[in-house]
């Protein structure tokens, strides 16, 4: 075993205590029963309730004793909006309790764990505002604490000084608390030293819409509103001792759905605000590794989050790795506890701690076959993987049309009237014709083929309404298995019993999700929606000219899949639709229901991510 001391010196005479390393990772030899247990508000640079005084953040840490003693340690962080949400919290002097198991685990092998009270949520002050600026600034507060940048006090107003950190800070979490992560990251905070986004969201505004058109769940359920329906959610029955600001946080909370309501699902400042991405490249400025996790599955937060903020990562090569999985919302406890654990110890005693442990030199990316295999990959998307265009050729009797690398002559047309019908209706038996959608297909593949990366389909049209939705559904057409795995909701996630037992025994956040399996004859492998109106500016909107021409060009999901020889691609272009869940479709366009569309063939494609390029393309 070896014997290292923190990373930064201590300023006592004696030495400090020190952490152990076996086996290439830090070993368990401080006594968590023995753990120091303290609640500290750090002051946030801003006053979001307006009551003339800064948000104060509620942090509740546990540590070695050690640290008592001049030991310095790094930090493993997880803010959320949602403590506040479980029963009754505790007093202000008092930690909630830790109830994951990053506490057990790691603060024997000489990490401080500590939780984080969004602003305006539990016994936090300020409002919260889903996704703007104040989440970020009350939880790079804390982290700027931890490096000795910001003010903390006791409950009984002492100062409170992290004189025991090292300044390392890790933070993970899951769906919104993993959404926080990669908000301070794209702040560029020294001493952030890695984050583990795991179904987290990178730009709320295509959270809550998809390219000009709401989601569904979110319009049909809370009209329009979500961003107010969520703030409003986090911070019910909160208010702190002393505060006033819950009835301030009325007029805040109404004003996110004010502001939702009139961008119309344009992305407006208000949503520009809500958007990680630009800022991307801040997190390569203090060197800020990233340990991303997503379900290709998750129909809440949609892969396309994971693939559009590691997208940017890679173009600036920034430290990385990735798992995809082929599950929807939910922890990776659920399916490799054991990996999962194991993994997180060796990348926190890599980034936090810098032991060099050889995780680095490993692949970058773990990928989950529908059959529940593991595979490792170089690098994701595939690193050979091409943009593939493949031309929309005119359907004859009895065929669909077709899907090839030649573009048709002349310039033939064909036109679906947006009517709505199930996803089943619009995707199934491509060979006959149907009024509500148009399909293309290739010929079947003489060899196995995989995606990997983005669809992008480009589609020029008119239509004879002033709106128009278009929907791109990417199917493989074969008859084979088609797996479906449950999810979760994000706060049965972030709330369910995570304990060191529930990962040995498969309960709780461990609990392994169902899998179910039907032999079908097609299945969905990416859809992506359109407001025609909103093309090619996202920003604003503007009504449509009947008969008239447009190019539109859209995205559809991430694709990670291999379709079987013998399979054949298919496109299916349509408009409204129903999906259940009803996260998976758009919302209706009522005025665009009964008008017909018109695709011009030539002029229309399909660009598929292609692992191998044209030449593994194989018909």
């Amino acid at each position: 075993m070896t014997v290292l001391g923190p990373p930064v010196a201590a300023s006592a005479a004696a030495d400090p205590p020190r952490i152990v390393i076996g086996n290439g990772v830090t070993q368990p030899v401080f006594s968590y029963a023995d753990a120091i247990q303290e609640v500290v508000y750090v002051e946030a640079p801003m006053d979001s309730d307006a009551d003339g005084r800064r948000d104060r953040i509620a942090v509740d840490v546990v540590r070695p004793a050690e640290t008592e003693a001049g030991m310095r340690v790094p930090t493993i962080m997880e803010a959320s909006p949602y403590f506040g949400r479980d029963a009754g919290d505790p007093l202000p002097d008092r930690t909630r309790g830790f109830p994951g198991w990053w506490d057990e685990y790691f603060v024997p092998r000489g990490y401080a764990v500590v939780q984080v009270e969004m602003q305006g949520t539990g016994r936090s002050f300020g409002c919260p505002t889903t996704g703007g600026v104040e989440d970020t600034t009350s939880i790079r507060a804390v982290v700027d604490w931890l490096n000795g940048r910001a003010p903390g006090f006791h409950a009984d107003g002492s100062t409170a000084v992290a004189d025991w950190s090292s300044g390392n800070v890790g933070m993970q979490g899951v769906s919104y608390v993993g959404t926080l992560p990669n908000a301070v990251a794209t702040e560029g905070v020294p001493g952030l030293r890695t984050v583990v986004p795991i179904s987290a969201i990178s730009s709320w505004y295509r959270y809550v819409n998809d390219q000009g058109i709401p989601w569904s769940t979110w319009s049909e359920n809370v009209d329009f509103r979500y961003t107010e329906y969520l703030a409003d959610y986090v911070s019910v029955g909160r208010v702190p001792p002393g505060s006033v600001s819950a009835p301030a946080c009325e007029s805040v909370i109404t004003g996110l759905g004010d502001a939702e309501e009139a961008s119309a699902s344009d992305f407006t400042p208000f949503w520009q605000e809500r958007n990680y991405l630009p800022d991307a490249n801040k997190i390569k400025t203090v060197g800020t590794s990233v340990f991303m996790v997503h379900g290709l599955t998750d129909y809440n937060v949609k892969t396309m989050h994971a693939a559009d903020l590691w997208r940017e990562i890679e173009k600036r090569q920034m430290p990385r790795k990735i798992w995809l999985h082929r599950g929807a919302h939910v922890n990776p406890t659920s399916f490799r506890p054991a990996e999962w654990q194991a993994v997180m110890h060796r990348w926190m005693d890599y980034w936090l701690y810098d032991i060099p442990n050889g995780i680095m030199d490993e692949p970058m990316a773990d990928i989950q076959r529908p059959d529940g295999s593991w595979e490792t990959h170089a690098t994701w998307p595939d690193a050979d993987a091409k943009k593939v265009d493949l031309r929309l050729g005119p359907a004859t009797a009895g065929a669909a049309g077709t899907l090839s690398l030649d573009a048709p002559t002349g310039d033939p047309t064909q036109s679906f009237v947006d009517q709505i019908e199930s996803q089943a209706v619009k995707i199934g038996n491509a060979e006959q014709a149907s009024p509500g959608r148009l399909a293309y297909v290739t010929p079947p593949l003489t060899a196995d083929l995989r995606l990997s990366g983005t669809p992008e389909v480009a589609v020029r049209m008119d239509t004879t309404a002033g709106t128009a939705l278009l929907s791109a559904l990417l199917v493989d057409y074969g008859t084979g298995p088609t797996v479906s795995v449950a999810g979760k909701e994000p706060l049965e996630v972030v709330q369910e019993s995570c304990e060191p037992e529930d990962l040995a025994n498969r309960t709780g956040c461990a609990e392994p999700m169902e899998a179910d399996v039907a032999i079908t004859p097609e299945r969905v492998l990416a859809w992506g929606h359109v407001d025609v109106k909103n093309s090619p500016d996202l920003r604003r909107s503007r009504p449509l000219t009947p008969g008239a021409e447009y190019n539109v060009r859209w995205t559809t999901l991430p694709s990670e899949h291999v379709v079987p020889a013998g399979h054949r691609i298919g496109l299916v272009i349509t408009g409204n639709y129903n999906a259940n869940p009803t996260s998976n479709r758009p919302a209706r366009d009522a005025e665009a229901v009964g008008s017909r569309i018109t695709v011009h063939l030539n002029g229309s494609r399909l660009e598929l991510p292609v692992a191998g390029g044209k030449e593994a393309l194989r018909f």
